[in-house]
């Protein structure tokens, strides 16, 4: 499996494959709007505003598994957009850990494990995938997302 062979469901409930991107790099971050960290939204449409034009996407999927999420993916998305300005693509809330784990965050971590295994330990774990869909980097939460523009620049360079 590819991450292009993963559909995924928007905010608003549309669903799509990540095929659409196939030859893009994305960044794809479990976010929560409550959580001490919340200020990378800032930073991370910081980045999209500066390199989606050369291609960068981030999609954005709100998780309440630490309990700091509004209870919809509209009441996210809606806050994301009026208190952080965020403009890049918003989905269902999703769950990112156990059993009941999304396909895509199993595929995710199976690629890039991080300190704890399979799990994802808090909010804002961040994933870079290449263009081609085969190489993915894990930032850790405290990771500011402008610590990831290196690795941005590098894949945008192929």
């Amino acid at each position: 499996m590819s991450i292009y062979d993963y559909e995924v469901t928007m905010e608003d409930g549309e669903s799509y494959n990540l095929k659409q991107y196939e030859g893009q790099p994305m960044i794809i971050v479990n976010t929560a709007t409550k959580c001490g960290l919340s200020g990378q939204f800032e930073e991370l449409e910081m980045l999209y505003q500066k390199y989606k034009e050369n291609g960068l996407i981030i999609l954005g999927f709100p998780s309440n598994q630490f309990k700091q999420e509004l209870g919809s993916a509209a009441e996210s998305a809606e806050s994301c957009r009026l208190t952080y300005g965020v403009t890049f693509p918003m989905h269902q809330l999703t769950v990112i850990n156990g059993k009941d784990a999304a396909p895509l965050f199993k595929y995710l971590k199976e690629q890039a494990p991080g300190t704890m295994g399979d799990s994802i330990k808090w909010n804002f774990t961040k994933f870079l995938v290449s263009p081609d869909g085969k190489r993915v980097k894990r930032f850790a939460p405290k990771t500011s997302p402008k610590d990831m523009v290196t690795s941005i620049e590098e894949l945008l360079k192929r």
